[in-house]
């Protein structure tokens, strides 16, 4: 059944590039999701990315407490499309412009190939942007409170498998992006081994600044390790993957992990722990939230960021005395959330 309420497609004015938003729901509040900025092999592809992560988000605000719903704008581009100063700026306005049509049903902040800086630029045509830089009164890159939420989560983790924090145990970090970047830095300082992979062989350098071994994405996930994080895009845990995971528990940012329900009972099957997206990854939206459309201070947020830790710890006690995956404690609670609304 068809579950989103709008999607819009529409060529850029100035770029004829096409630019998606997709309002997954405004039951809780106004939709809310990151402008992604990618290439694609066809523009369908990243329609199908808008739908998949628009709905993700909707799941991520309500488990968070959030009243807002989901949505996602996904610009795609053509592969190798190469951008101009002044091209990329004609595609943010043609954004913002699409944005502004929506009449503040869609807020929209950085995501995969955005930042804050982009988002300034679009608030030349649209006020509804958040995540600006702090200068304009935004609150600036949300990556370190994304990978904040993220520690939180694997110290919940590490309670579940057993005394201890993270000192001495194997992580894998899976992407060295603007969040995973952040999260190599936190392990190393918690005193983790962590084996590290991305697909941008530039990357290693970071790696090893922070004293993590370096890997290739496909040997880090066959590899013997305490937990997992995946710090990259979404539709890595398979069917086929499962079976060749040798780790205690999964656990990353990284958004839609879970490529069908199927994988989550066999990664329940199997003895896997896994922490779902969703919560994990709410950092940036929750920390966002609370101080652009809340108005709380820094402060506040952080502390409810922090908050993650035992939101998933909850979750993850509720999964145990039910016997199942997490994966499905998770989706029933958005239901009950939702239903609330």
């Amino acid at each position: 059944m068809f579950s989103h309420e709008e999607i819009v497609i529409r060529a850029g004015q100035r770029t004829g590039l096409p630019i998606i938003i997709a309002i997954h729901s405004t039951a809780p509040g106004r939709s809310g999701g990151g402008c992604r900025v990618n290439h694609y092999a066809d523009w369908r592809d990243g329609l199908s990315d808008a739908l998949r992560l628009s709905q993700a988000m909707t799941y991520k605000c309500a488990i968070a407490g959030l009243d807002t719903g989901g949505g996602k704008t996904v610009v795609a581009l053509p592969i190798g499309h190469v951008f101009t100063p002044d091209s990329r700026r004609d595609l943010l306005h043609d954004v913002g412009d699409v944005i502004d049509s929506l009449q503040g049903r869609y807020v929209t902040g950085p995501d995969v190939g955005t930042g804050p800086a982009d988002m300034a630029v679009i608030k030349e045509r649209t006020p509804h942007v958040v995540c600006t830089p702090v200068e304009m009164g935004g609150c600036g890159d949300s990556s370190p409170a994304t990978a904040a939420g993220v520690m939180s989560a694997l110290h919940a983790v590490c309670a579940r498998l057993g005394d201890g924090g993270l000192k001495g145990r194997r992580v894998g970090l899976l992407g060295l992006g603007h969040v995973g970047s952040h999260l190599a830095r936190h392990l190393a300082e918690e005193g983790a081994w962590i084996l590290a992979a991305d697909v941008d062989p530039g990357k290693r350098a970071l790696a090893e600044d922070v004293g993590a071994s370096w890997t290739g994405p496909d040997e880090l996930l066959g590899a013997e390790l305490d937990i997992l994080v995946p710090a990259a895009l979404g539709g890595l845990l398979t069917e086929e993957l499962v079976p060749r995971l040798r780790c205690a528990a999964i656990a990353g940012p990284a958004n839609n992990q879970i490529a069908t329900p199927e994988v989550a009972q066999m990664l329940h099957d199997r003895g896997v722990l896994w922490a779902p997206d969703d919560i994990v990854s709410a950092g940036g939206a929750i920390y966002a939230h609370a101080v652009e459309l809340r108005r709380q201070t820094p402060e506040q947020a952080d502390a409810l960021v922090a908050g993650i830790g035992d939101r998933l710890g909850r979750v993850l006690d509720r999964a145990g005395r039910d016997g199942v995956s997490p994966y499905f404690t998770a989706q029933e609670l958005v239901r009950e959330r939702l239903r609330d609304r």
